[in-house]
């Protein structure tokens, strides 16, 4: 049967191989992803000024400065162009359907009624009284007495129903009363209807056909027909008569034609800048700045919900994304709670700092509020707390959820990303206190360029460059000296690991590395030596030298209770002769849990305690264990193994690795390169074997590394030295030399 698929929120969470969240740091960035919200939302769309406090014709008595950018409908503009637009719209015109038709009827009667009379041989002046009669008042008797006596007159009467249809299709236009101004002033359109289809034809003004002008068309028409002059005084005549307006202005299609023309049209937009003045004080109030105060007046009233409802998503992906970059695969270790919080609350201040100095702080629209703003600060606290690459993801969110969520303008985004940036950069590798000035100097140099370049892209007055380079140059060196005087703080608060406390842990004249040696001074000399091996070995494989070093400074100080019990701090006499192996195992093991208690009382760091639990793991201490098993046959492996846990960290591996090394490399006599290099590999096959350095990291070319390294520093310790010969030994030996000749024979890495 096919596997089936967990499908619930945990199940996907294990499916997916995401790690489990810890309830405090994510209620604490819920927590401020909230108060971000409101305190944003509030602040964002509150006016400082009442609208009924200015007027159009008046002088300012204050200045209005835009809160944010403003994006509105300038009425009056697009009232313009589109009378502009309408002006370029012809009047349409269509033709009248039935006085066309009536038009035709009436020549078709005539045309009928002509050819009956002609057939009947009356005389003319009958003709004329009957057609007269049938057609009253409608031709004159000059006419229809030409077409009786023309010659061709069947011919006429058809070339005449060639005219009729002529100046019908071509249309006798009727100007209306009304004004056309309004609309396009040389040309018209004339709609052709011809069944489902219809035909737009552009006709200039002048070239449109009037009765005013039907006469002359008439006549050329005759001329380039080259009719007679018997048709011209009889049909023709006949034809004009019948001849009328049957092209109309058309109201409906022209609105028509507008409206087409309207729903194409976009408005004239007007924008104002954040920071941008639309009062000034002592300046006389147009209606132009009227209708700009108002368009901002309504925007910030009126704030559309769908655009709040986007700032809040937006700053609540933001959230996800620096809560995302706080795990293990950027920064290179778990974060503990207390760093989660701090990260949550630099951000939320962050946010709503830049928020609040948006609103309430505008010092001109080339100032780039986000100077006012320590952000090398933010960004700086993550380089030095936690990781470089932490601080670097802070540098570019913080800046550009500030700059998304309508915070900051442009110029302030570009300001504080580059201040950001250059501010996470400065402090790789700083281990003084001193390098923080250095790198606010460097900051401050940073944000002046920034600060320039945004001037010159802005094309500001010269005057403004001064301040405003200034005090971008200041932001960076006070965020530098603030960090001189936070850091500290936060060092104790956080317990943190930093450079700089790690320099002060390494002093060996602190009052526990004193008493170390002074209590245990071979546990110090081999602290010492499995420093500078760790220190060494972290400086090849790009691993935290320095903390490598103030771990194996520290790794043993458990050993300052009973120092006597361990074999580097004897000098005459073995303890372990008198007391049974698994009692000897007990004490050797409490070394660690004595270590990490006497630890947590001086307030060491955790990633210092971590050397203590871990650089014995939880391997078997083998000599006492191998005893035991002698002395007693069967026994619990658990009971002479160490209480520790595997190192997690390289750094806490490579002192494991120190550790043992230089524990029993002691016992080697004569320890050449080749013997160091055989011995150093045993062990640390044996680390691998036991699965003591699974959790490390450690790749097998580093141990390698790692091994070359070692050599180096032990071949230097063990350099050849001239043989002197040895004075004979003439006394028997005592029981202190049977003594000593045990203690030699127990020195072995599971009293280390």
């Amino acid at each position: 049967m096919p596997k089936k698929i967990d499908f619930s929120f945990l199940g996907l969470l294990k499916r997916f191989h995401v790690p489990p969240m810890r309830r405090g740091p994510v209620l604490a960035a819920l927590g401020a992803f909230i108060i971000g919200s409101t305190v944003i939302l509030i602040t964002g769309g509150q006016q400082s000024f009442r609208l009924d406090e200015f007027e159009a014709g008046k002088v300012a008595d204050r200045d209005v400065v835009a809160s944010e950018p403003v994006s509105f409908v300038d009425e009056r503009a697009t009232k313009i162009q589109r009378e502009e637009r309408i002006r370029t719209v012809p009047a349409v015109f269509k033709y009248s359907i039935p006085i066309n038709n009536e038009m035709r009827r009436t020549y078709d009667r005539f045309v009928l009624l002509s050819r009956t009379l002609f057939k009947e041989d009356i005389s003319r002046e009958e003709y004329v009284l009957k057609v007269g009669g049938d057609f009253p008042n409608l031709f004159s008797e000059e006419a229809l007495s030409a077409l009786y006596q023309d010659p061709d007159r069947e011919e006429s009467l058809a070339s005449g129903q060639k005219l009729l249809e002529f100046f019908i299709e071509a249309g006798i236009f009727s100007l209306p009363q009304e004004d056309l101004s309004a609309y396009n002033r040389d040309t018209a359109e004339l709609l052709h209807n011809y069944g489902e289809r219809i035909e737009r034809e552009r006709i200039d003004y002048d070239q449109i056909l009037t009765l005013d002008r039907l006469d002359g068309a008439i006549a050329r028409y005759i001329e380039d027909e080259r009719l007679s002059a018997g048709f011209s005084g009889g049909a023709g005549n006949i034809v004009s008569s019948l001849l009328r307006e049957n092209v109309f202005f058309s109201p409906a299609d022209t609105k028509q034609r507008v409206s087409e023309l309207n729903s194409h049209l976009e408005p004239v937009r007007r924008y104002i800048e954040r920071g941008g003045k639309i009062i000034r004080r002592g300046f006389v109030i147009t209606e132009e700045e009227m209708e700009e105060l108002r368009a901002l007046n309504l925007s910030l009233e009126r704030r559309d919900p769908r655009l709040v409802a986007g700032q809040a998503l937006l700053l609540l992906v933001l959230y996800l994304l620096l809560i995302f970059h706080m795990g293990k695969r950027i920064t290179g270790r778990i974060l503990r709670p207390a760093e989660c919080y701090m990260m949550t609350i630099l951000s939320a201040a962050y946010f709503i700092g830049a928020a609040l100095t948006n609103k309430f702080v505008h010092l001109g629209a080339n100032f780039p509020v986000s100077i006012l703003l320590p952000t090398a600060l933010v960004v700086m606290l993550p380089a030095i707390l936690m990781s470089f690459p932490l601080a670097l993801v802070t540098a570019m969110l913080l800046p550009l959820g500030a700059f998304l969520i309508e915070a900051f303008d442009t110029s302030s985004y570009i300001v504080a990303l580059c201040s950001g940036v250059v501010a996470a950069h400065v402090l790789q590798g700083s281990k003084k206190r001193m390098d923080l000035v250095k790198a606010g100097l460097q900051i401050a140099g940073a944000n002046a360029g920034a600060a320039l370049i945004v001037l010159l892209f802005n094309q500001a007055a010269v005057v403004e460059y001064l301040p405003v380079i200034f005090w971008a140059a200041f932001n960076g060196m006070a965020s530098g000296l603030l960090v001189i005087g936070i850091l500290p703080v936060i060092e104790q608060a956080l317990n943190a690991v930093t450079p700089f406390r790690l320099i002060e842990l390494s002093d060996l004249n602190s009052p526990t590395l004193k008493r170390l040696f002074n209590v245990a001074p071979g546990t110090y000399s081999h602290s010492v030596m499995v420093a500078n091996l760790a220190e060494t070995a972290c400086q090849e494989i790009g691993a935290n030298a320095l903390l490598a070093r103030v771990g194996s400074y520290y790794h043993d100080i458990g050993k300052m209770e009973q120092p006597g019990y361990f074999v580097e701090n004897q000098t005459s006499y073995n303890k372990h002769m008198n007391i049974a192996p698994r009692l000897s195992a007990t004490v050797i093991r409490s070394h660690v849990k004595l270590g990490i208690e006497k630890a947590r009382s001086l307030g060491l760091p955790e990633a210092i305690i971590a050397f203590i639990a871990e650089h014995h793991g939880n391997s078997i201490i083998t000599w006492f264990y191998n005893e035991a098993l002698k002395r007693e046959g069967s026994v619990n492996a658990e009971d002479f193994t160490y209480p520790g846990s595997p190192p997690r960290s390289k750094e806490s591996a490579v002192v494991m690795l120190a550790d043992i090394t230089e524990a029993a490399t002691r016992t080697l006599k004569k320890p050449t390169m080749a013997r160091l290099e055989k011995f150093i590999q045993g062990l640390f096959d044996a680390k691998v074997d036991s699965g003591q350095l699974s959790q490390s990291d450690l790749t097998f070319r580093e141990l390698e590394t790692i091994k070359r390294a070692f050599i180096k520093v032990l071949t230097g310790y063990y350099h050849s030295r001239i043989e002197y010969p040895k004075i004979p030994e003439t006394r028997p030996q005592t029981e202190d030399g049977a003594a000593k000749n045990k203690k030699e024979a127990t020195e072995d890495n599971g009293q280390k």
